[in-house]
């Protein structure tokens, strides 16, 4: 039988099939029974959460674990390219480029919201100051766990291709582990179960930019209230926005306009700084970070059975849902961190991908959550709003301009989805076709819209709790490709052992490292 694959850049007709027929029975169910959808995501959530909350937990803190024994152990001299291979880029364009990747969109939502929501009602079963315990909660959710979920990804990619010559898919990973299984069906289902995490992933990011949008609409004034179907509106016109960076091949453009979002964010960060709390941010720093390694063990190992329901219940709507997310980004996240890394050492990847954005987390929540917990502090009921979504908007509120801020944010917002959901729409179409560095229009404008019809109907699904059906239904999306990246980091162990680097045998018949490039990121 032949290969579907044999020739590049054909669409891999099980991979592709699977994977739509699937995607589109969803989107049919989440439009045509909404109810019934309801229902059952919240019983698989229930079953999920309650017998299966400790594989996510135990996970992603064992990817952490592997991540740092990569760099640290005799690995992390292996450099992701030939033996004698310089970076591709340099170091300050190198760490540049992390901040584009993986979390755009979840800092501006989650950026105020979240150390509110702990500081005000903090983790079930802590003691001590809340403020301690909100930063120390916050990091734990934004800093080393979910940069060492992206960096196993990452290197297994990297090394694969750039060190080993193997195409760009999930499932070429698997070939130390798998053998020629990992170009059949076992492969086959691996490539589809990553299409699905980058979907839902993706889905759930464009959901949470349509809920900001909407409720910098009512902040400003321009409309009294943001219903689904306003909501479900921004997301069309979101979407037809990230499908057209996508397929028109203006790579400059969109690198123009995620450059412009950096230093947009940086002025809203400055900004609230000098205009907000200085010394009050400055005293948070290292009060945050001491407070996360005090408490790092006791929230790693954080489960249903230290508080029973109550603890359950949070840790679906708050470490569970990031466990989750952040799996479901990876292979996203995991190919564009490859891609630009190429001719790094394991060892400056893990530093550089796990420490830089982190310290950028750091410093963007003592600015944002420490101006808004100050705030809350001093009187002004923040965590009152509404909805978490409309916090941020009432922060900035309390301080002039706050009409040209409000505007600041949701373009921050809807730039960071467009420059990054048009990437994950072509590494759908990359794991769609092969592993071709250029998928074919169709399947890219195929997949980009159904990230926006998968959005919608996780909005639809939440009900008047829009935030409550992203949470649910991400956390059961990545359930499966939690299970893939155990096996992957199996997979990277065994193919490091043989690494030419210590066996001083390289086959004469190895093929060149071939290139993945991302040219619309």
């Amino acid at each position: 039988m032949t290969n579907q694959c044999d020739k590049p850049g054909r669409t891999d007709r099980t991979v592709f099939g699977v994977a739509a027929v699937l995607t589109l029975a969803f989107v049919t169910w989440g439009v045509a029974g909404t109810g019934s959808l309801a229902s059952v995501s919240r019983t698989a959530l229930g079953w999920v959460i309650g017998n299966l909350g400790w594989a996510f937990v135990i996970s992603a803190s064992g990817f952490v674990v592997f991540a740092l024994w990569l760099a640290f152990s005799r690995y992390g001299r292996v450099p992701l390219g030939r033996d004698d291979e310089r970076p591709e880029f340099r170091t300050v364009s190198w760490v540049a480029m992390m901040f584009s990747a993986g979390m755009g969109i979840g800092l501006m939502f989650y950026g105020v919201s979240e150390p509110l929501a702990h500081f005000t009602s903090p983790p079930p079963g802590t003691n001590g100051d809340q403020l301690q315990t909100a930063m120390a909660t916050t990091l734990f959710h934004w800093t080393l766990h979910p940069w060492a979920i992206y960096a196993v990804v990452g290197i297994a990619i990297a090394y694969g291709s750039f060190r080993r010559g193997r195409k760009s898919l999930i499932s070429a990973a698997f070939e130390p582990l798998l053998g020629k299984r990992a170009d059949g069906p076992v492969g086959k289902a691996i490539d589809v179960l990553a299409i699905f995490a980058t979907l839902f992933g993706s889905a759930a990011s464009l959901g949470l930019g349509a809920l900001q949008i909407g409720s910098g609409l009512e902040a400003a004034g321009w409309m009294g209230h943001v219903g689904t179907g306003v909501l479900v509106a921004v997301i069309a016109v979101l979407t037809v926005a990230f499908v057209a960076s996508a397929v028109s091949g203006v790579a400059r453009g969109i690198q123009w306009l995620s450059n412009i979002n950096m230093v947009l964010a940086i002025v809203l960060a400055v900004f609230l700084f000098a205009v907000g709390p200085t010394v009050f941010i400055l005293n948070v720093l290292p009060n945050a970070v001491g407070s996360y390694f005090r408490d790092l063990a006791d929230m790693a190992g954080r489960t249903a059975a230290s508080g029973g329901d109550a603890t359950e219940k949070w840790l679906s709507g708050w470490t569970i849902f990031y466990w989750a997310w952040w799996i479901s980004w990876t292979p996203f996240v995991g190919t564009f961190i490859a891609r630009i890394s190429r001719g790094r050492t394991i060892r400056q990847f893990v530093a550089g991908v796990i420490a830089v954005p982190s310290a950028v987390s750091l410093l963007w929540f003592a600015i944002l959550g420490g101006t808004a917990i100050f705030e809350q502090r001093s009187g002004v009921d923040l965590a009152g709003q509404s909805s978490p979504e409309s916090q941020l908007f009432g922060l900035l509120d309390q301080f002039p301009l706050a009409t040209v801020t409000g505007i600041v944010v949701m373009l921050l917002v809807a730039i960071f989805f467009v420059s990054g959901a048009d990437a994950a729409s072509i590494v759908m179409g990359t794991l769609s076709q092969c592993g071709s560095i250029r998928p074919t229009r169709p399947v890219v404008i195929f997949w980009g819209v159904l990230t926006g019809a998968v959005a919608s109907v996780m909005l639809l699904v939440g009900g008047s709790d829009a935030l409550t059906g992203l949470q649910n239904l991400t956390i059961i999306a990545a359930l499966p490709f939690m299970v893939v990246m155990v096996g992957l980091c199996w997979s990277l162990t065994r193919d490091l052992r043989s690494d030419p680097l210590f066996t001083q045998v390289v086959s004469r018949d190895a093929e060149p490292a071939k290139e993945i490039s991302l040219e619309h990121v």
